[in-house]
């Protein structure tokens, strides 16, 4: 931009506007400052600024205004309550006649001044004024008459006369609230003095709440007011109703409660039909109504069915989700109510069912006693079992209704086998009944596993759960009998095997059938060892028959290889632990693993089962060596030095480049750190030489051979021999020698090292060099 000012007089022209556009910035500021608060300074030097102000002008009005009114409060009660008496019956006329008139006529001419908050503040003391001139006439003209029921006629009268005056006076926000909290207590009160009951209580509640809610529904600023006011009132009628229900002793006490549970139901629905967004009346109508109706139920019915019936009703109010005719807002809320009574009877019967599944663990406290768990205690959790039906029934109907949720599925799935499973035994049905039937559920718990596809993807993994713990449960209490267990160890494996071996479903379900049928056949040799009365540690070497049978057939097991194969690896470690008590056999069975992982490792995909075939191996000889008494640690190591070197020296014949130490290592330090821990605790001369030639053969190959492993292990074994042969010499030595001999010598060493210490460094380098050319 081009100006015919020179840059230093334009600069200078632009720094005075800048400061004039900052004096009328501050200037602005300051007015709408006073604007705002009151009067305040219209202009301040900009590097003077006023003292920081804590509180708004309006906060401290306010703070002004609520203290005189509360002033004026006091004043009036301490009149009221202490110099009332000391006045004649005209004099104390007059004076509440003029106080009260003045307070509450004197926000008239506060309006007009456009002062309200004032004007707040002196309605407030008139309102009060006007509560204590009704106990005023009570305490001089009534004084015989009935408090309670004063009091209902006062609440009346004055709501009534607050919300005129408020309607007088819009412009008092105070008054309409006021009036609409005093009418909550004209029919209550009203009752109370009757010397009602409870349940009459209840009704003058929850009529007290049907007027709020009738005012609410107008929309008015104080709408919420009233909402709220309906909402605790409400609330108060239904836990009237709940409570007297609960201690009804027969249907005929139960019914006042039930209607008025009933009334409150049928209060939340409209008001949830009227109002599109009130679902949550809606919802506590619904629960509402399962009280009204399971309550009638309740005295005629022990605490099972009770449940089950208040549950009936729930499922009706949330079969509401159905229906399309409903309002949303209606739909939405009791479809909540019925699932929010429903699923505290769910939980309340897992807990039962859970209670007899454990209770069947007992059998192991002495297996094979024939003690038949199936008594007739578990008959009173039948209604557990129905109501746990129903829910599934429920859930499983919510399918078509939430289209694309699996929840409702996999609930179905759950609770539907959690109702059957137990049945047998809630019902107390015979020991091979029993069976039986627990079998079947397991057993189609397990098939809609193998038939769950991607939809049913949830449904599917709830059954597969379901149908493990089947199977263990049963499996478990099956060993009350010698028959039972192998009856439903050999279904269960058939069945299990069937389901890998012809399912089509998913992947995940055939596995898991596969290792459940694994798992049944190693049940089942451990209960033939049993019957056959061997020894524990002679129900391995049959056990691993399973390992070995599903090494035989993995090529043929094909998706459900891997599983099976780790089933059947539990199995070996199994035979194992039941073998550790006994060496010998426990050696024999080492050794039949490793047989086993040896055939297994001919495959090319199994070639890692090799090292663990090794281990076995070297693990049976050792547990042989042990059991027949051998403390020589060369025993022990020499086979696996042997072992390995012979692995090793094969892979450098197929891979030249292969380093000596992955080659030779491992087999050299097998033998020689064990024998060189023993030669420092052998007094005899045997090993000590024994070790040395070897290591010394060791040394010298490495060398012939160029390879560093050999080398350096040797070279450090024979060392290690020859200090320790040396060993008793050097301390002869010291102990001879003068005590400031040793320290002498070490610092001459420090010295001479510390001379030649270029020349160390280079020798060192050459050494590693020489070192790292070696194979």
């Amino acid at each position: 931009m081009e100006t015919p000012l020179p840059p230093a007089e334009e600069l200078a022209l632009i720094d005075r506007e800048l400061a004039q556009l900052d004096a009328r910035r501050i200037y602005l500021l300051g007015r709408r400052q006073w604007l705002l608060s009151g009067p305040a300074p219209l202009w301040a030097p900009p590097g003077a600024p006023g003292p920081a102000k804590e509180a708004s002008a309006p906060s401290a009005q306010n703070v002004l205004l609520a203290l005189g009114a509360v002033l004026l409060a006091v004043a009036a009660l301490a009149f009221t309550l202490v110099s009332w008496g000391s006045m004649g019956i005209a004099g104390r006329s007059a004076v509440l006649a003029a106080v009260t008139g003045a307070a509450l006529g004197a926000p008239v001419l506060l309006l007009r001044r456009t002062l309200r908050s004032t004007a707040e503040a002196v309605a407030a003391v008139g309102l009060l004024l006007t509560v204590l001139d009704a106990y005023a006439l009570y305490a001089v003209g009534m004084p015989g008459a009935d408090g309670t029921a004063y009091a209902a006629g006062a609440a009346a009268v004055l709501a009534a006369a607050w919300a005129g005056y408020g309607r007088a006076l819009p412009g008092l926000r105070l008054p309409v609230p006021a009036a609409l909290l005093t009418a909550q207590l004209p029919i209550p009160l009203a009752v109370l003095a009757g010397a009602a009951g409870p349940v009459w209580v209840g009704w003058a509640l929850l009529a007290t709440a049907a007027l709020d809610a009738a005012l609410a529904a107008g929309g008015r600023a104080w709408a919420r007011l009233a909402w709220a006011a309906a909402a605790v009132l409400g609330s108060g009628a239904a836990l009237v109703g709940l409570s007297e229900s609960v201690i009804a002793t027969s249907a005929g006490h139960a019914l006042a409660p039930s209607a008025l549970l009933g009334a409150v139901a049928a209060l939340g629905v409209a008001v949830a039909w009227r109002i599109p967004g009130a679902w949550p009346a809606a919802t506590a109508g619904g629960l509402a109504a399962v009280a009204a109706l399971g309550g009638l139920a309740r005295p005629a019915l022990d605490t099972g069915w009770t449940v089950v019936a208040h549950l009936l009703v729930a499922l009706a109010v949330l079969g509401a989700v159905r229906a399309s005719a409903l309002p949303e807002a209606v739909r939405r809320g009791l479809a909540r109510a019925g699932a929010g009574a429903t699923v505290p009877v769910a939980v309340w019967a897992l807990a039962w069912v859970a209670t007899v599944l454990v209770a069947r663990l007992r059998v192991l406290e002495q297996v094979w006693a024939a003690t038949t768990p199936f008594a007739a205690p578990y008959r009173l959790g039948a209604a557990a079992s129905v109501a746990l039906l129903l829910t599934a029934a429920a859930a499983w109907s919510l399918v078509r209704v939430l289209p694309g949720r699996p929840e409702p599925g996999a609930a179905a799935v759950a609770l539907g086998w959690a109702g059957l499973f137990p049945a047998p035994l809630l019902l107390g049905a015979p020991a091979g009944a029993a069976f039986a039937a627990q079998l079947a559920v397991t057993v189609a718990a397990g098939a809609l596993a193998l038939r769950s596809g991607a939809a049913g993807r949830a449904a599917g993994i709830v059954a597969g759960a379901c149908a493990l713990l089947g199977a263990v449960s049963v499996s478990v209490a099956a060993l009350d009998g010698r028959l039972a267990t192998f009856a439903v160890l050999g279904s269960l494996g058939a069945a299990s095997a069937a389901g890998a071996a012809y399912g089509r479903g998913a992947a995940w379900a055939r596995s898991g059938a596969a290792a459940l049928a694994v798992a049944c056949a190693a049940g089942l040799l451990v209960a033939l060892g049993a019957v056959l009365g061997w020894p524990v540690a002679w129900w391995a070497p049959p056990l691993l028959a399973v390992p070995a049978a599903v090494a035989a057939l993995g090529p043929r097991l094909g998706a459900v290889r891997v599983p099976a194969e780790a089933s059947a690896a539990a199995a070996g470690g199994l035979a194992l632990a039941l073998a550790a008590t006994d060496a010998p056999v426990l050696a024999l069975v080492l050794a039949l693993a490793g047989v086993v992982c040896a055939g297994a490792a001919v495959r090319p995909e199994r070639r890692s089962a090799g090292w663990a075939a090794g281990v076995l191996f070297l693990a049976a000889t050792w547990v042989r060596l042990a059991a027949s008494g051998v403390g020589v640690p060369e025993a022990y190591s020499l086979p696996v030095t042997a072992a390995a070197l012979a692995v090793g020296f094969v892979r450098r014949r197929k891979d030249a480049a292969a380093s000596s130490w992955t080659a030779y290592g491992p087999g050299l330090a097998a033998t020689a750190l064990p024998s060189l821990l023993a030669v420092w605790g052998d007094p005899y001369w045997p090993r000590p030489l024994l070790l040395g030639l070897a290591a010394l053969a060791v040394t010298l190959e490495g060398a012939r051979r160029r390879l560093q492993a050999p080398l350096v292990l040797g070279g450090a074994t024979l060392a290690a021999v020859a200090v320790h042969e040396l060993t008793p010499y050097v301390v002869q030595v010291v102990d001879a020698l003068p005590r400031w001999l040793p320290p002498a010598l070490a610092g001459l060493l420090l010295l001479a090292v510390g001379a030649t210490y270029e020349k160390r460094l280079r020798d060192a380098r050459r050494m590693r060099e020489a070192l790292g050319r070696l194979g």
